[in-house]
């Protein structure tokens, strides 16, 4: 039943986020005149076919593992465009609708995120308080005073040697809200301050500036470097956030901003060496959090699909031909040198692109197996 559990809620988080972002392809292409010959979801042999009136070839098929939008496009080898017809081809557009197709893809991605945070917050949602525990003697959070049962109620980003201000601190609803400001802080090396209430009710005012933060280690928890971990508080004690339709938008959109940057950050230490590869997950942990999200209930479900739908916008735009941060690579150079790059040359460099995607695909499927028969 378990395995079940999980094979579904997989199916269900593939299923919905690729269909989102080929979605966002399709309505872009059909807003910029160019025609649509087919919108699949799944590979392999279609399971149902359905043929609208502007000639879109509607598809599910029988691997549901992917999908994909198929444009008019002289590019294809396969494709013969009649003269008349050319004005509707992707390739006889514009460069800017070109790119806006392109990258409406992953940001259908993000605009998901947005609207997935925003219905868990306006249904309301339990929140951890952020009570801190006691810090590690040798973290930077017990040098500079923290102790245990200390409440933040606000946080403050620091300019290099510049005090907090007060009143420009910004409410910390929960542990979650401050975790990822904390995160951003760190990946960011920026200084930041917070505003305490100690467990006699008195204020505090404690400042971690920048050159003071510790540095992001593969494989450490940065967290307990820093010494700032909550209070394992029981459940009837977390407090509900419940927001109105603008303002849970608001907060999403700043939610979605904060994790792209914070993942954008941790990608691109792992090319430095500040973050580890084996943090590089694959089809298997997926799964295995789709289904434990799902049991636990639909708002944990909901914010997975948050944060695997910002994942899949940031790899899209990730300059890898094959991806639509490639095509937009191309369109950039076509911007810069005032001429297209080559279709011979764009095939050569799909099958580098492929090879990095396997090679990365490979990389997470033994994070994966590592991670499965370790534990």
């Amino acid at each position: 039943m378990q395995a079940l559990i999980t094979l579904g809620s997989f199916l269900l988080t593939l299923g919905v986020l690729v269909s989102f972002h080929e979605f966002g392809h399709f309505l872009a292409a059909r807003a910029c005149g160019v025609r649509v010959l087919r919108f699949a979801i799944g590979f392999g042999k279609p399971l149902f076919t359905y043929r609208a009136s502007n000639q879109t070839e509607w598809v599910l098929a029988s691997i549901p593992l992917g999908g994909y939008v198929k444009l008019l496009d002289g590019r294809d080898r396969n494709q013969v465009i009649r003269q008349n017809d050319q004005k509707d081809a992707f390739d006889h557009k514009p460069l800017w609708q070109r790119s806006l197709i392109v990258a409406a893809g992953p940001f259908a991605n993000f605009f998901l995120a947005i609207l997935l945070f925003s219905v868990i917050y306006v249904s309301g949602v339990p929140q951890l308080p952020a009570v801190l525990q006691s810090p590690p003697e040798n973290s930077l959070a017990y040098q500079l005073g923290v102790s245990q049962g200390d409440r933040v109620l606000g946080w403050q980003e620091l300019s290099s040697d510049v005090a907090p201000i007060a009143g420009e601190f910004k409410a910390v609803p929960s542990w979650n809200f401050l975790r990822w400001n904390l995160m951003d802080a760190l990946t960011g090396n920026t200084g930041f301050a917070l505003e305490l209430e100690d467990s006699g009710g008195g204020h505090l005012i404690k400042s971690f500036k920048a050159e003071d933060l510790p540095r992001m280690r593969p494989n450490e928890d940065p967290m307990k470097a820093l010494g700032l971990l909550p209070i394992a508080t029981p459940l009837n004690q977390w407090q509900e956030l419940k927001l109105n339709p603008l303002d849970a938008s608001v907060l999403a959109a700043q939610r979605v901003w904060l994790i792209t940057k914070v993942s954008v950050r941790l990608m691109l230490g792992m090319l430095t060496g500040q973050a580890s590869l084996k943090q590089l997950g694959g089809p298997l942990s997926i799964a295995d959090m789709a289904g434990k999200s799902v049991q636990v209930g639909w708002q944990p479900f909901l914010a997975f699909l948050a944060l695997i739908s910002i994942s899949i916008g940031m790899l899209n735009l990730l300059p890898f031909p094959m991806l639509d941060g490639g095509q937009l690579l191309y369109d950039a150079w076509e911007l810069v040198a005032g001429k297209r790059i080559s279709v011979s040359v764009q095939e050569q460099l799909q099958k580098v692109g492929f090879l990095l995607l396997i090679s990365l695909s490979l990389l997470a499927l033994f994070n994966d197996l590592q991670r499965y028969f370790s534990s």
